[in-house]
């Protein structure tokens, strides 16, 4: 059975692999030129775009919930943001069965939460079975454990999880903060006081202190702390006394706030702010976003779409360097597949999505639709039309949209565009009631793929059971063997791109700004805050 053991890393080593990470993301450094050798203690005042409704990792997927909630859980293991590799942390070493049913994790010895009590198999054990039963509560820690069938104690520091089919990303799945160890403990509170931070004890650098819904966030150090994952730059307590993460939605006044020495650092940096921070003793850490990027889904079932020459046109007819230079930054990446470029087992396929209206014209001509008196193409008195379904979770969709509206019309297709809150695209999502769908989905493995794009899972292009699509996916997620992964997850990109089920359009880069006083703030694999290493001068 394929095994991992726990490396022997010198902190000379640890510096190299963070410095390797950094290099990749953009992170700020640790080092004399971010502003001398790290101290301890201070606080660090960050500027947050959105209240987090629920402070729970296992329970949220908002990118302003899991920045505070990585501060508070660890995980049984860690993901390299460099190199995708997954490391140890909670767990020393671990065994895979050959079907990638089952897994077996070794934890270390010492670590406890923040209430004295065990990270032991029974409190992993306990979480697991939990979040499972979270179901809806919990979107992404209930997806990573769909086929959950249960974890057994073998001793105290060995635990076995189980599942019903071949779940091979779970061990990726292990790594994030959706699966963050919380003490048994925990859950003597009920969910809904679990979200306004009750009985939210972790074993992780931070513990909880207060939240003010729609103000402040305050998390502060661990006392002891002495269990942190091989990856990050020093071991032993974090640097920072304090994290008062501040909730300031309207970017004007983050930005000023963080330009007039009021934050130290500030999340969602708006694509106009950014030569703001590039300067001055401000940096801009920055990394893409891994998993799906943003992307027209097509629903081939519905009009027009249900033609693949069709959808293959939109492709071609979609300009996609036009999009990052004009609407977005250079901080921003033109889509070269449908997983973003951070994400394990990507595949490049940028010559495939090059910008080709002369041939979209060509595909749309041999399917019979032919230019109408105003431009837009039609075929047995039908308009070559479509609309899109998006709600505002990212400040520059409708902007992208609107410009992907004018590039499509140079080739006779006409995209309506339709904004709705996010309560109302996700039912019409559940109802298969759109032609195409506007999103992304951030996840650091490639069995995010399964889940979108399978007619055994949520199957948003709404394709019929039994093709190739479904059998590269399947293998892909049976075995954790990157060298039967990595084909099967290459021809999946391949399909989805080719057939036209999805246009990729761009990748999310989440864009910081750190002011002069702040150092070390990073991103971990799935491109959330690791403040661990942070500090203040």
């Amino acid at each position: 059975m394929p095994r991992h053991a726990l490396s022997k890393i010198t902190p000379v080593i640890a510096l190299a692999l963070l410095a390797t990470a950094c290099g990749a993301s953009g992170a700020t450094d640790n080092t004399a030129a971010a502003g001398g050798a790290p101290k301890p203690g201070g606080t660090l005042r960050l500027g947050i775009s959105s209240n987090p409704d629920c402070l729970d990792p296992q329970q949220v997927g908002t990118n302003a919930a899991l920045n505070v909630g990585r501060q508070l859980v660890d995980s049984l293991t860690d993901q390299d943001p460099a190199t995708g590799k997954i490391t140890p942390w909670l767990a020393e070493k671990w065994e895979v069965s050959p079907d990638s049913t089952a897994f077996t994790f070794s934890l270390r010895s010492g670590a406890t939460f923040a209430d004295g009590t065990p990270v032991d198999a029974e409190a992993v054990r306990t979480n697991f079975d939990a979040a499972k039963k979270l179901a809806a509560k919990a979107p992404l820690a209930s997806s990573y454990l769909a086929v959950y069938k249960g974890s057994t104690v073998v001793d105290p520091r060995t635990v076995r999880v189980e599942f019903s089919a071949p779940s091979a990303q779970f061990l990726q799945a292990s790594s994030t903060m959706s699966l963050g160890i919380l003490a048994p403990a925990a859950y003597q509170k009920t969910p809904e006081q679990r979200c306004q931070g009750e009985g939210l004890i972790g074993s992780g650098p931070f513990v909880f202190d207060s939240f003010k819904p729609n103000q402040q966030i305050v998390v502060s150090k661990r006392k002891g702390y002495a269990w942190g994952s091989p990856l990050w730059a020093h071991q032993g307590e974090a640097y920072l006394d304090k994290i008062e993460y501040q909730v300031v939605p309207e970017p004007g006044v983050r930005t000023g706030s963080l330009a007039s020495g009021q934050l130290d650092a500030i999340t969602d940096v708006q694509p106009v702010d950014e030569p703001q921070f590039t300067a001055g003793g401000f940096t801009e850490p920055v990394r893409p976003n891994p998993g799906i990027v943003f992307h027209l889904t097509a629903n081939t079932t519905r009009g027009v779409l249900t033609d693949e020459k069709v959808r293959q046109a939109v492709s071609k007819g979609v300009n996609r360097a036009e999009v990052t230079d004009t609407v977005l930054t250079k901080n921003y990446k033109a889509a070269t597949s449908i997983l973003g470029s951070k994400t394990p087992l990507h595949t490049d396929l940028g010559k495939e999505l090059a910008y080709d209206p002369d041939g979209a014209k060509a595909l749309l001509d041999a399917a019979g639709w032919v230019p109408g008196p105003d431009g837009i193409r039609v075929k047995d008195g039908q308009r070559l039309r479509a609309a899109v379904l998006f709600s505002a979770v990212f400040n520059q969709n409708q902007t992208v949209l609107e410009l992907l509206q004018q590039q499509l019309r140079k080739i006779g297709f006409d995209l309506a565009i339709e904004l709705h809150t996010n309560a109302e695209t996700t039912k019409l999502t559940n109802a298969g009631d759109y032609d195409f769908l506007w999103y992304n989905v951030t996840r650091a493995d490639a069995d995010i793929l399964r889940q979108m794009f399978s007619t055994k899972a949520t199957n948003r292009s709404k394709l019929a059971p039994g093709g190739e699509l479904d059998t590269v996916l399947d293998q892909q997620s049976a075995t954790v063997d990157e060298a039967v992964r990595g084909p099967a997850a290459e021809r999946a990109q391949r399909i989805i791109v080719e057939k036209g089920y999805a246009v990729p359009v761009f990748e999310l880069t989440q864009v910081l700004g750190v002011g002069p006083k702040a150092h070390g703030v990073e991103f971990e694999a799935s491109s959330r805050l690791r403040l661990f290493d942070a500090w203040v001068s």
